[in-house]
This record gives structure tokens, sequence and C-alpha cells, in this order.
């Protein structure tokens, strides 16, 4: 049984790094694992990095560490630059407006979960009109964040041969726009709950 983790030692120029790298879904790490640990800790992008291990050339993105013979303790060399200070810039401003998504769709998430709160009950039924339209309000603002970061988005033009940017941008417009879809889904639900609620109370009145 191969270990899930492996430390090795990475040479980028004239610095050494110890780096852990480990598999996913407590599989041995691949290749891909540790270039994307490399990453993380040189900055340089995995479609820059050249990886070499004895004199050779690794290649096979998807193929285990162990078939290339790199376990525990050995020395991996890697050759290539970090990106551009303009595509650096780009990324920071990318990483900016992702750190906004994720605290977005977090308040989201708690607006989800209140929302199950008050159709299970949680609250009692002649305060829930005004607890939904505070949810309304709140589910509206993550609606309105989320479509001025994707003007920001838009706005942006990047130059074809950043790739690293054009990549993290178009995975964050699908995040965004997965997360503007959940935001019509919620007050699809705040209206289904009030009106069940408007019906009752009319029942309730007759």
């Amino acid at each position: 049984m191969a270990e899930n983790a492996v430390t090795l030692t990475v040479a980028h120029g004239t610095t050494k790094h110890n780096i852990e790298v480990r598999g996913k879904e407590s599989n041995e790490p691949l290749l891909n694992d540790l270039a994307e640990a490399i990453a993380q800790v040189t900055g340089v992008p995995l479609p820059s990095q050249k990886l070499i291990f004895k004199g050779k050339s690794l290649r096979e993105m998807e193929q285990p560490l162990s078939s290339f013979g790199v376990k525990q303790g050995c020395k991996v060399m890697m050759i290539g630059k970090r990106n551009s200070p303009e595509e650096e810039a780009e990324l920071k401003i990318l990483k900016d407006l992702e750190k906004s998504v994720d605290q977005t769709s977090k308040k989201l998430e708690k607006v989800d979960g209140e929302l199950t709160g008050l159709k299970n009950g949680f609250l009692a039924k002649h305060l829930q009109a005004e607890a939904l339209s505070k949810l309304d309000q709140r589910v509206k603002v993550a609606a309105e964040q989320f479509m001025k970061i994707l003007e920001q988005m838009d706005a942006m033009s990047l130059p074809e041969n950043f790739s690293d940017c054009r990549m993290k941008k178009k995975g964050l417009i699908k995040t965004v726009q997965a997360c503007l879809a959940q935001c019509d889904k919620i007050e699809a639900g705040i209206s289904d709950h009030l009106a069940k609620l408007q019906s009752k109370n009319l029942a309730l009145s007759e």
C-alpha cells in the first residue's frame, strides 16, 4: 500500500523547498498533486513548470509519483518562471474577487439554512412573514453583490498569454453564475412559503 502523503525536496533555481504532497481521497499522490503543491509554494503555475527527476523530465500528470520512482525524501528539480508582474497583478484582483464570492456565498448559505428552519416551524407563525421579508432582502443584497463581481470580471480584458488568469476568471464566472442560480432558488422558496402563510391566514380569518 503506497503512502497517501510524501515529503519531497524540490529544487527551484538556488532555492530548496521541502514540500509535502498529499494524494486526493486517500489515494497515493499523482504527479499532478506534486505540481499543484509546487505551484502553491513557488507561485510558478502548472503550465510553466518542468519537473525533472534523476535527469528525466516527468510529464504524465495523472500517473502516481511512485511510478516514476519518486518516494519519501526524494529530490525533484523544477524549472519554470512565475507569471509576469502584469499577470500577477490581474491574478491578485481575481483572488480578491474570489474571496468576496466566498464570503457572499457563505451569507447565502446562512439565509438558506434560516429559510429551512422557518419551513420546519422553528418560528411562531405570526412572526414568519416579517422574518421572510428580511431573508428576501438579504438574498437581494447577495445577488447584487454577485452581479457587481460579474461586472468587474467583465471589465477585465486579459491578453491571450495570461492563461492562468483566463482559467481562473472562467472558473470564477461559473461559480458566480451558480451562486446567482442559488439566489433565484432561495427567492422562489421564500415567495412560496409566504404564499402558503397568506393562504393559511386567509383560511383562518374566514
